[in-house]
C-alpha cells in the first residue's frame, strides 16, 4: 500500500462515491450509501431511457442518511466494481430515498414500499412494472447479483460472459475437492483452471509431487468429466481425493494436506503477463492464466472497463512497469474496490 500511495504522489483522492443526477443535472450529493453506481434520480426520465435503449430499470429504495446496513450496502454490493459496470451498463439504475417527501414519497406509495426503511432493489420493465417479485433483505453481493441475474432473463436480455462468470463465482453450492499431479503445476493449473465448473486452483506439493489441488462445482462439472479432462490434458498421472469413500483404482485417498507452492508460482503465466496488475475476481484470474498459457484472447473474459484498463497495462513503458513493481492485485472480491481506484488513478484513467 506504501508503495501504491507513494506511485499516486500528488493526484487528488477519488471521490467516496460516484455522481448522482437529478433532474440530468450532476448533484453535489454521493452519498456512501448509494456506493459508486451513478444513479439517476429522475424516474420517468429513466423509463424513457430504458425503453429507448431497452434495459430493465435497477430500482434502489434507499435510505439516505442511512443506517449501518444501508451504509455497508453502499459500501459493498454497490461499490463491487464489476457490480457497478453491471448495474449502469446493463440497466438503468435510479435511486429513491425512502426517507424524503416530494417525488421521492410519491415513488414510495405508488410502489408500496416503506419509508425508513433498509435497502430494497426492484428490477423493472420500460413501463415501470415488475420484472420479478419484489424482494427484501436481499444486501449481500452474490444475492444481489442473483437478482440481477434473474431479471436480465425475465427482461430477455443477453448476460455477458464475464458477468455469467461473476454469478457462477458467487453462488452458493456444495464443492467438492481433488488433487492432481502432473509433471509441470504451471501448465497444470493453466490446464485446469479453465475448465467450466473448477472454482479454484492452487499448485503445490504433495508426496514429492508437483500437483494442482482443484475445488469444483459437481452439479456443472461431474467427477468422471474432471477426471476425464484431467488425464487427457496430461493432468492425472496421480490423483488423490479427500474422501476416502471416493477413493478408487484410479484415485488415491488423501492423507495430509498439500503444501502450497511459493506465491509466484501460482497462476504462473498471469502473474508473468503486463496483466497481472488487472483488477479481476479470483475466478477471472484463472481463466485469464488459461488463456494466456494457451495464447488465446482475453477479452471474453473482461468487461469493458477491465478491458480498458488492459490495454492501458499493455501500453505501459519499461519506467512505468518498474513503478508498479510492488502493487499487488488483491485475490479476493473485498479488497478490488479501492484497489481498482487506485489503479485507474495510477494509470490516468
Amino acid at each position: 500500500m506504501i508503495a501504491q500511495i507513494s506511485l499516486l504522489g500528488g493526484l487528488l483522492a477519488c471521490s467516496s462515491a460516484r455522481p448522482v443526477f437529478e433532474n440530468g443535472k450532476l448533484s453535489r450529493e454521493t452519498p456512501t450509501e448509494l456506493g459508486q453506481v451513478a444513479f439517476s434520480r429522475d424516474f420517468e426520465a429513466s423509463l424513457v431511457r430504458a425503453r429507448r435503449e431497452s434495459k430493465p430499470v435497477f430500482l434502489l429504495f434507499q435510505e439516505i442518511p442511512g443506517c449501518a446496513t444501508c451504509v455497508a450496502f453502499g459500501q459493498g454490493p454497490l461499490s463491487h466494481p464489476l457490480l457497478v459496470e453491471a448495474i449502469e451498463e446493463l440497466f438503468v439504475p435510479v435511486a429513491v430515498y425512502n426517507n424524503r417527501g416530494g417525488a421521492d414519497r410519491t415513488l414510495l406509495e405508488r410502489y408500496s414500499e416503506p419509508a425508513w426503511n433498509n435497502p430494497v432493489v426492484r428490477f423493472l420493465d420500460p413501463d415501470g412494472t415488475d420484472l420479478i417479485e419484489r424482494r427484501s433483505g436481499v444486501w449481500s453481493t452474490r444475492a444481489i447479483v442473483a437478482r440481477m441475474s434473474a431479471a436480465l432473463v425475465a427482461a430477455g436480455q443477453e448476460r455477458p460472459t464475464w458477468f455469467m462468470l461473476l454469478a457462477s463465482e458467487l453462488e452458493d453450492v456444495e464443492t467438492a475437492s481433488a488433487v492432481f499431479a502432473m509433471p509441470c503445476f504451471w501448465s497444470g493449473e493453466a490446464k485446469l483452471g479453465g475448465l467450466d465448473g473448477v472454482l479454484n486452483t492452487r499448485a503445490g506439493w504433495h508426496a514429492g509431487r508437483e500437483v494442482v489441488e482443484v475445488t469444483y462445482d459437481p452439479e456443472r462439472l461431474d467427477w468422471q468429466s474432471l477426471l476425464g479432462q484431467a488425464r487427457r490434458s496430461g493432468c492425472a498421472s496421480t490423483v488423490w481425493v479427500p474422501d476416502a469413500g471416493r477413493a478408487s483404482d484410479e484415485t488415491h485417498h488423501l492423507e495430509g494436506s498439500v503444501r502450497a507452492a511459493k506465491s509466484s508460482d501460482q497462476l504462473y503465466y498471469l502473474g508473468h503477463s503486463p496483466l497481472r496488475l488487472l483488477p479481476l475476481t479470483p475466478l477471472q484470474a484463472r481463466r485469464l492464466n488459461n488463456a494466456l498459457a494457451a495464447n488465446r484472447p482475453v477479452d471474453t473474459w473482461l468487461s469493458a472497463r477491465q478491458r480498458q484498463i488492459a490495454r492501458r497495462l499493455e501500453q505501459l513503458d519499461a519506467a512505468s512497469t518498474a513503478r508498479l513493481a510492488d502493487w499487488n492485485r488483491p485475490t479476493d472480491h473485498p479488497g478490488l474496490a479501492q484497489y481498482t481506484r487506485d489503479l485507474e488513478h495510477a494509470l490516468g484513467l
